[in-house]
């Protein structure tokens, strides 16, 4: 039997030269599945992403799901990619392992978990307090910088990951410090600065967007504690959920949360397309 990709809409295209095609995965011409493939909104015609992939349950556990995905390979090297993503949620045990078979490898992961009823209290000798203005303008400098990296190293040009930054903080804090539902706050040891954190509530609970430790008080445990001030905050919100996003390089951090009990929702995967 021969498992193939058959169109089921023209090809979609935006003045940019973004792409996206639906495709019905058919076993000699018999409907077994779907799959949307597109090109990456963000960092352009160069980036596909699987959107979707799903095999009827009756055909599971017979490799279409695998030819599929192959398939979706070969079409996003002829719209000249070179790379494609995918997310696969947390619970998808077997879409993760088809995944890692075939070359994928996690870049980020979503992370999450259920807040307690009564706030964690911080270390002795550890304040938080609000950030002032005096301070959000060379912090802002400095989150846009890091952010803009990030973008690059996932293949956009410094230019592209430039104006990315500045769009997406614009939209994230359009009223910088006094953006509703935003906090930016710093910790303090002994009166001395150690590390800002950003945390926002969203419809789906609070969300930490950045937690950082300063580079020469890095190893002493006031990461630990800028995560306990972020849940006080996000419980005093009256949130009931806490979610975070860790990129898997980032083995300090995954450790940190993985022992204040965060899981993963969603894996975040890539492979380059030779």
């Amino acid at each position: 039997m021969t498992t193939t990709l058959r169109p089921t809409e023209p090809l979609q295209r935006t003045a940019e030269g973004n792409r996206s095609r639906r495709f019905a995965v058919c076993v000699n011409s018999r409907p077994v599945g779907t799959l949307h493939l597109a090109t990456h909104p963000a960092f352009g015609p160069s980036v596909a992403q699987i959107l979707d992939l799903r095999i009827d349950e009756p055909d599971r556990g017979r490799g279409r799901a695998t030819v599929a995905a192959l398939a979706a390979e070969e079409v996003a090297r002829g719209w000249n990619c070179r790379r494609v993503e995918a997310t696969v949620p947390a619970d998808q045990a077997a879409l993760l392992r088809l995944a890692g078979a075939l070359g994928y490898v996690e870049r980020n992961r979503n992370m999450a978990k259920p807040l307690p009823r009564q706030p964690p209290a911080l270390p002795p000798g550890s304040t938080g307090r609000r950030m002032t203005e005096a301070e959000y303008g060379p912090w802002l400098t400095s989150e846009k910088a890091r952010y803009e990296r990030t973008v690059v190293e996932r293949g956009a040009t410094e230019r592209d990951a430039r104006e990315k930054s500045e769009r997406d903080h614009a939209a994230l804090l359009p009223d910088g410090i006094g953006t509703p539902d935003v906090l930016i706050s710093v910790l303090e040891h002994h009166g001395e600065t150690v590390g800002t954190l950003w945390v926002a509530q969203r419809s789906d609970g609070a969300y930490i967007y950045d937690v950082e430790v300063a580079a020469d008080h890095r190893g002493r445990g006031h990461g630990r504690a800028l995560m306990r001030y972020a849940e006080a905050d996000a419980i005093a919100a009256g949130a009931t959920r806490i979610g975070l996003n860790v990129f898997a390089d980032n083995i300090p951090a995954l450790r940190l949360y993985e022992s204040l009990g965060y899981t993963p929702t969603r894996h975040h995967l890539y492979k380059q397309l030779l």
